[in-house]
């Protein structure tokens, strides 16, 4: 017996999901010690304050997303009262992963009142083959606020056998003190990616870097600590109370050996997360 197999339409292309994520956070410094001042978390942006250790306060972000592709949003807020003292980093290493067609975006905005510190130390970012992120890092200080800002780039993971050889990044750096602009940094990688992050006047073949910047009225005197922490992966400079580091290695594994003392050296602990 033979049956009549109706022929069903195409089914209509549902419009792919995006993570987005928003989260904000404020603290004060109150007897010797910062506290939470306020928190919010919206979509799949989380924070997470691990039992303090110091005087200072640790928040760890987390994208619940599980890592980021094209279309994804996500912003972060923080205000540091004046001397309060605050620690961010991320739960792991964040993930980009191969882009259909849109770019990740990521925004960080950062306030520092008088007397504050903040060390922005989230764990390093991922780029997938294929990937697109775009991220922007504002920050507006008090003249004797101090900023340390850490972020580290993976292209690929070397031991898995893998390379960055297409996609876009593109990182947006704009700090300012008292309202005036003290350093603009934008890094763009795009195009023959593999061509670009060989040239010896760019990475000459590694395949992780980091930019480190430390905003402060002391950071002049950090400079020597931080030559010698870097060694030959990088140098550093400093100038007007900034100083401003690079580093490039060969994986991951060995760019995060060399930022640890470079941190230490600019008087930063490693987030407790880092080493689990």
């Amino acid at each position: 017996m033979a049956f009549d197999v109706p022929v069903l339409p195409p089914a209509e292309t549902a419009p792919a999901q995006r993570a987005f994520g928003c989260g904000r956070l404020a603290v004060r410094a109150e007897d010797g010690r910062t506290r939470l001042r306020g928190l919010y978390q919206e979509g799949s942006a989380k924070l997470r304050l691990p039992r303090a250790r110091g005087a200072s306060l640790e928040a760890v972000m987390i994208n619940s997303a599980g890592g980021m592709t094209g279309g994804d949003r996500f912003a972060w807020t923080v205000e540091v009262g004046a001397g309060a003292h605050a620690v961010l980093t991320t739960q792991a290493c964040e993930r980009v992963y191969r882009a259909s067609g849109d770019t990740a975006r990521v925004e960080a905005r950062l306030t520092l009142e008088a007397g504050a510190r903040l060390d922005w130390l989230p764990q390093e970012t991922i780029l997938f083959d294929g990937s697109a992120l775009s991220r922007t890092i504002t920050a507006d200080l008090a003249e004797d606020a101090a900023l340390l800002l850490c972020e580290a780039v993976i292209l690929g993971r070397h031991a898995m056998g893998e390379t960055f050889a297409r996609g876009a990044f593109h990182d947006r750096w704009r700090i300012r003190r008292e309202g005036r602009l003290v350093l603009a940094d934008d890094l763009r990688l795009d195009g023959d990616i593999p061509h670009l992050t060989h040239q010896s006047a760019l990475l000459g073949g590694a395949g992780a870097f980091a930019t480190l910047l430390l905003v402060s009225p002391d950071a002049d005197a950090c400079l020597d600590a931080a030559r010698t922490a870097i060694g030959p992966l990088g140098g550093a400079s400093a100038f007007d109370g900034k100083l401003v580091a690079r580093l490039a290695a060969r994986d991951g594994l060995t760019l995060r050996r060399a930022l640890i003392p470079a941190l230490i050296a600019l008087g930063a602990s490693p987030p407790a997360v880092w080493t689990l």
